[in-house]
């Protein structure tokens, strides 16, 4: 009697959102950027006027043009750390 091979590995998601909570994006935003900066580069309420996580949370859920710009913001972010750890590899 043989065994059934192992199952093969499901590939990792290409989405570098993948897994990512609407909250995490906010949060690591607003600690990057900070409001005043968001809503500048977004301009949305809830980022300019008395803005909160909760707030923009429930906003983003329901808006999904601000969702994605939101998401574009984060895909920015993190393109930029990328480039940053690539230089400080390069200079070490």
């Amino acid at each position: 009697m043989t065994t059934p091979p192992d199952p093969v590995p499901k590939p990792a998601s290409e989405d570098p959102l993948h897994g990512i909570t609407l909250e995490r994006i906010l949060n690591e935003l607003v600690e990057h950027f900070g409001w005043e900066a968001m809503g500048e580069r977004i301009r949305i309420r809830c980022f300019t006027s008395d803005p909160s996580i909760g707030s923009s949370l429930r906003f983003l859920r329901k808006t999904p043009w601000a969702r994605e710009k939101v998401e574009g913001m984060y895909l920015y972010l993190l393109r930029e750390r990328a480039r940053q750890n690539r230089a400080r590899r390069q200079n070490d």
